[in-house]
């Protein structure tokens, strides 16, 4: 299969040039001493190293400015704590009742139904696209592993030269279901039992977040508390 040609941006990358460490410049000195003939001349005169250039720009330029954004980490809202409930207001299960469970490095919240109560796993979330509700479940008897984080949700990617040609010629035919990896049911499984235990504690609570959120005639979201 033929491959297309490489643009002469990635082919520092291709070449593993991106890797390779750049050599420390020696810096001389800014002048240097230059003997100059006539009695007059003075003998000695201090020359520049670098010349400068013979054509200047006839617009001004810009200087390019360093820029001051700085990577901060995304700001939780007071009203979002771990086992707080939330409505999701976006997305797949959009309108289901979830149990918040800690803010990840990335800023995105990660909530889950649980599963075997509502059918909403694991999942990453935008606090932009939740409401918050007064109701709130204890998790002190609930640990998350340190490994369930942002690169926990990551697709695996195939980029191999088989793959493209196995997709080329399957002729638009749908890709077979890849099953779901044992490990994070298993994960998934693990935090259910612990919630479902806490959420058993109080009465209804499990009715509550099976029920999906909705709103009835003459019901108005910025006249309700959560």
């Amino acid at each position: 299969m033929a491959r297309t040609k490489d643009s002469r941006a990635s082919l520092p990358t291709r070449r593993g040039l991106k890797n390779a460490k750049a050599s420390a410049k020696e810096t001389g000195p800014e002048h240097k001493e230059v003997k100059v003939g006539g009695p007059k001349n003075g003998e000695t005169r201090l020359v520049p190293t670098n010349k400068a250039s013979r054509f200047y720009p006839g617009e001004d330029v810009r200087p390019k400015r360093k820029s001051a954004k700085v990577a901060s980490s995304t700001k939780l809202r007071d009203t979002i704590t771990p086992g707080t409930v939330l409505i999701l207001l976006a997305g797949r299960f959009r309108g289901k009742r979830v149990v918040f469970l800690k803010q990840l490095e990335s800023g995105l919240l990660l909530v889950t139904g649980p599963y075997k109560i509502n059918g909403v796993p694991l999942r990453r979330v935008n606090q932009s696209y939740v409401i918050a509700t007064s109701t709130k479940i204890d998790l002190s008897s609930v640990s998350i592993d340190e490994k369930i984080n942002d690169k926990y949700f990551s697709r695996p990617t195939s980029t191999t030269s088989g793959d493209k040609e196995a997709e080329f010629f399957s002729e638009g035919k749908p890709k077979p279901k890849e099953a779901y990896p044992e490990a994070k049911a298993s994960d998934q499984k693990t935090i259910d039992q612990a919630l479902s235990a806490e959420i058993k504690k109080t009465e209804n609570l499990s009715k509550y977040l099976k029920a999906s959120f909705g709103l009835s005639k003459g019901q108005f979201p910025h006249l309700l508390r959560f």
